[in-house]
């Protein structure tokens, strides 16, 4: 849906959702979190959720890609850690996308 349909609208949905479930993601999203999502060193803070085009530093990353494609595309988590088991990780984010009306 994102690739195919997109849309500033759709995907600002998409991020606004992700931004009510910071607890239920960060629960999937590895051990030790708290100790690297500090809010320095390009990332979020683990209690704050945000989102912007090409912002190293938040949660949600939208690459330029994205937006030069007509807002069609992907957009990027950085909030998963290495040791997160990636299948909890993508079912979270399916059930999460999929909320979105479009």
């Amino acid at each position: 849906m994102m690739r195919d349909k997109g849309g500033k609208e759709f995907m600002t949905k998409v991020c606004d959702e992700f931004g009510k479930y910071i607890k239920e993601h960060i629960a999937v999203y590895g051990a030790h979190n708290e100790l690297r999502l500090t809010g320095k060193h390009e990332t979020q803070s683990i209690h704050k959720f945000s989102y912007g085009i090409s912002d190293r530093g938040a949660s949600i990353r939208i690459p330029p890609s994205t937006v030069d494609d007509g807002w069609k595309g992907r957009l990027e988590d950085r909030r998963p850690a290495s040791n997160a088991d990636p299948y909890k990780v993508a079912a979270r984010i399916i059930k999460t996308v999929s909320a979105v009306k479009y």
